[in-house]
């Protein structure tokens, strides 16, 4: 896979009370990822940036919520997220940037 492409896969980490939950029960880390992106190029992606294995990729794509203003209806624009499973024994930490 091309190295440039992987570097605009991830976006960002989801950080949340539901995020560290499941980060704390099922050893996954969940990140807010480009609309177009795969499975295989989010997995290559976690992989050269943290340099951690990951066991499986579970991806969920979230819809924009509706809003109003002054009775105009718009819609907030949509995002996929993806929960990578860590193997066993592998970690990742944002607060201390990087690998723990």
């Amino acid at each position: 896979m091309n190295q440039e492409r992987l570097m605009q896969v991830l976006l960002a980490p989801q950080i949340s009370e539901k995020a560290t939950y499941v980060a704390d029960r099922h050893n996954q880390v969940i990140f807010r990822v480009a609309s177009d992106a795969t499975k295989p190029e989010i997995k290559a992606a976690v992989e050269l940036l943290f340099k951690v294995e990951v066991g499986a990729v579970q991806v969920a794509n979230v819809k924009g919520k509706v809003k109003r203003f002054k009775g105009a209806v718009g819609r907030r624009k949509g995002w996929k997220k993806a929960y990578v499973s860590l193997k066993p024994g592998q970690e990742l930490n944002f607060v201390e940037g990087g690998n723990a």
